[in-house]
């Protein structure tokens, strides 16, 4: 069955042909995004969600949507979807952070040309019969220096683009190295040297706890006179009181600002001061970017449902679709693994060891421990997936570490999973063989080469004759069938383990007569989803 999409806000055509295009059955219906009742609803029907910024994805939505795998929102801002409520539901969230990067940058520096040289002022003067030519006297950009705070994608279109107009430009971003400020062309610094050197000063960093009132009061009082603040980034970011203080003293000799801290921005202290360029949120209002991120957004979400690859996710790992295609077996195994450890573990999980070895190495680690973690939590929740899992594993504390490192042994790569709990450690490897058929390959240290199967039995014993007839006998005589049989042993008399990969779940009448053998530790029926 195709997978069903719903289309709740204004998108294009082309965007919605595109779902067509690739076999999505797609409902575009932009007025349902404003009626809530209505959303709630039809949104238990469908397999994707994607929106603009009118369709409010609550909790309460999210819990009605039993269906729903992904939401795609076609910008980059997300702050009509609750993300935590969504992770626990296992359903992941896709932006388009770089649709409208272009947009924007130019946005920011319009701005910055307009408050340089009184644009809108003049504009307004000129149309009410006014000449007042003297009173407009602005600035060049060439020569002047330009702070960026935030070195990005938008934050270094800015910079390409300011450095065409001859200015001179640094930049402040903790996560700027020296060989990218390098090849961007500008000079790393400190925040406090940017505030002190900057003739105008451009924001394009998200808001965070930690950039949230990046100019405060404080940084503003470190402003060199006469400088000029522009943000098109986010709301929050500048303390718009005291910015306006700042104008009105003279300090700061202008701003241009499309974003403020409460939107709809009907009121600001920075509005009708003079010299202060405001705009509505105007950052990706062209008809270039409100295109793009849709076809962006309609392809993200087709890719995911179609093929499992994952772009521009704010709550896993993405996966592009030639690691989807590679990974596939590896993802599998991974899974395997943690459902193994997950329904052997019978206490609280306190800790989770990922060793990827070899090939499996380079590939997308983040998204293999997901899906470890998926399998281990799968044992107590069945509805955990790799986006919930990682979530829920936090809240409980659990703490999960990951190594990699280079080929060892006879296998071209292998995944070695170990949790640990308050009174032992438990381990399993695996790999996957050149049939794409991942295999376990080690339990408890023992080497071992099996077969995985949806019904498996696991026992641990001496390692003492009449193992294999107590086994074979015992389902055969209950008549569940075997369809592969693996054994292993520590060392010869010492910890011994089967593997047993059946046809069918072994009724409870079958474990019991094989605990009357008083021949196994244990025996344990697992259960894997193939």
């Amino acid at each position: 069955m195709a997978p069903k999409v719903l289309v709740s806000d204004k998108l294009s055509e082309t965007a919605v042909q595109i779902f067509r295009d690739r076999g999505i059955d797609v409902t575009f219906d932009p007025s349902i995004g404003k009626d809530k009742e209505k959303l709630l609803s039809v949104i238990g029907d469908y397999d994707g969600l994607a929106i603009r910024s009118a369709t409010k994805v609550t909790a309460k939505v999210l819990e009605a949507a039993t269906n729903l795998k992904v939401i795609g929102r076609a910008g980059i801002g997300v702050d009509n979807v609750e993300i935590p409520a969504a992770s626990k539901k296992g359903v992941i969230v896709m932006n388009t952070p770089f649709g409208n990067s272009i947009t924007t940058a130019e946005h920011a520096i319009s701005l910055m040309m307009a408050v340089a040289r009184q644009i809108p002022e003049a504009n307004a003067s000129t149309h009410a019969g006014k000449w007042e030519k003297s009173r407009f006297m602005g600035v060049e950009l060439t020569a002047k220096t330009l702070g960026v705070v935030g070195a990005g994608n938008i934050g270094s279109i800015v910079i390409d683009r300011a450095l065409g107009l001859r200015m001179k430009v640094i930049a402040y971003d903790p996560f700027l190295s020296e060989e990218r400020a390098v090849e961007l062309g500008v000079r790393k610094v400190e925040l406090d040297e940017l505030l002190a050197k900057s003739d105008f000063i451009t924001f394009h960093v998200p808001l965070t706890d930690k950039t949230r009132n990046i100019l405060s009061r404080e940084a503003i009082a470190k402003l060199k006179p006469g400088v000029r603040v522009i943000n098109c980034a986010r709301g929050g970011l500048v303390d718009e009181a005291a910015l306006a203080e700042a104008l009105k003293e003279g300090r700061v000799a202008g701003a241009a600002f499309d974003v403020f801290a409460e939107e709809p921005a009907t009121e600001s202290p920075l509005f009708n001061l003079p010299n202060v360029v405001v705009t509505p949120h105007l950052g990706a209002a062209t008809t270039e970017a409100q295109e793009n991120v849709a076809l962006q957004v309609a392809e993200q979400m087709s890719d995911y449902l179609l093929s499992g690859a994952v772009t521009n996710a704010l709550n896993m790992p993405s996966v592009t679709a030639e690691e989807a295609a590679v990974m596939g077996p590896w993802v599998k195994l991974a899974g395997h693994l943690g459902t193994f450890v997950g329904q052997m573990t019978d206490e609280p999980i306190k800790a989770v060891n990922v060793l990827y070895n070899g090939k499996v190495a380079e590939m997308n680690t983040a998204a293999l421990s997901a899906a470890v973690m998926a399998g281990i939590m799968q044992a107590t929740n069945p509805d955990v997936n790799m986006v919930s899992a990682p979530v829920i594993a936090k809240e409980r504390g659990v703490d999960m570490t990951t190594t990699t490192q280079a080929k060892t042994g006879t296998f071209d790569g292998y995944i070695k999973l170990t949790v640990v709990t308050e009174t032992r450690e438990r381990s399993i490897a695996g790999t996957v063989f050149s049939d794409g058929k991942p295999r376990f390959i080690q339990i408890k240290g023992i080497t071992i080469d099996a077969e995985i199967g949806e019904h498996m039995l696991y026992t641990t014993n001496d390692d003492v004759p009449g193992i294999i007839g107590a086994l074979g006998h015992t389902m055969g005589d209950s008549g569940v069938n075997i369809a592969n049989f693996t054994l292993g042993r520590s060392d010869k008399g010492h910890d011994a383990i089967a593997l047993l990969y059946l046809d069918d779940q072994p009724p409870q009448e079958v474990l019991d007569k094989l605990h009357a053998t008083g021949m196994f530790r244990t025996i344990r029926p697992l259960r894997f989803v193939m």
